[in-house]
């Protein structure tokens, strides 16, 4: 089924893969936010992902079985591979780990995840998570390309920041809400593709003296779901915002303002 042009990801069937990386505690926080934007999410999981977070997390998450076990009869029987991969919307791998990345572009199928990805037609969505030097390897950026040329795959992050091993830098595992707003993007309709859209959100705040100003009780959420909307259809969003504790969709530009002439001024 097919997710409406307003929520796209209703009823969409969306394979979350999980490899074995440290990041992936988050991917239960993504499981639960696909699910409360409507997709129907089956888990896929790496044995090393299981070291990590249990199956039984992803269960009651996702309200569905988790497949595990790529030679196990009874979930064969249940939520075979191919079942999985030929019912799929969109699949995510998150984590997506330095070692599932060069298994996938390798074309391996020895496992849940590769054989799931090997075997769907469905659009990839690659969220990696790893070691900066990992990520920054040529091998490993290689094997990206390779997926991203041969496969089509897309990337979400990695962020850059401080990294479990110690280290700072490109590698963390891009955050939740932003991998679902990609995973729109993917299953949208881009019929805003190259359209540049202006949103002003928020209060102003005018000074009366040093202390005191006047406002309104404003918060932007309207303007900043407006931005979020727009660029997961393909615009290029710029945001101009008032005084406001919101923090701007992921690849949406965002302009801070205070006063209404300030606000004026970065609109025209």
């Amino acid at each position: 089924m097919s997710g409406s042009k307003h929520q796209p990801l209703a009823s969409r069937r969306v394979v979350v893969a999980v490899c074995g990386g440290i990041a992936a505690y988050k991917s239960a926080s993504l499981v639960r936010e696909l699910v409360t934007a409507g997709a129907e999410v089956t888990v896929v999981m790496t044995r090393s992902a299981r070291k990590f977070v249990g199956e039984l997390t992803f269960q009651a998450l996702s309200g569905r079985l988790v497949f595990t076990e790529l030679f196990d009869l009874s979930q064969e029987v249940e939520i075979g591979h191919i079942q999985v991969a030929d019912q799929a919307d969109l699949m995510v791998v998150a984590p997506a780990t330095a070692n599932t990345i060069a298994r996938m572009a390798a074309g391996m199928a020895d496992d849940p995840v590769c054989a799931v990805a090997l075997a769907t037609r469905a659009p990839i969505l690659l969220a990696p998570s790893m070691n900066l030097n990992m990520w920054e390897n040529p091998i490993t950026q290689r094997n990206v390309a390779r997926l991203v040329e041969l496969r089509q795959a897309q990337l979400v992050g990695p962020g850059a920041g401080f990294l479990a091993c110690g280290w700072v830098g490109a590698g963390r595992m891009a955050e939740p809400a932003d991998i679902v707003m990609a995973a729109e993007a993917v299953l949208s309709d881009q019929d805003l593709d190259g359209r540049r859209v202006v949103i002003t959100a928020g209060p102003t705040r005018e000074a009366i003296d040093p202390v005191r100003f006047l406002s309104n009780r404003s918060t932007g959420r309207m303007g900043f779901a407006l931005a979020r909307a727009a660029s997961v259809r393909g615009a290029v969003v710029t945001l101009i915002a008032g005084p406001t504790t919101l923090e701007a969709p992921a690849g949406v530009e965002l302009v801070s303002t205070t006063t209404a002439q300030e606000m004026f001024d970065a609109a025209t």
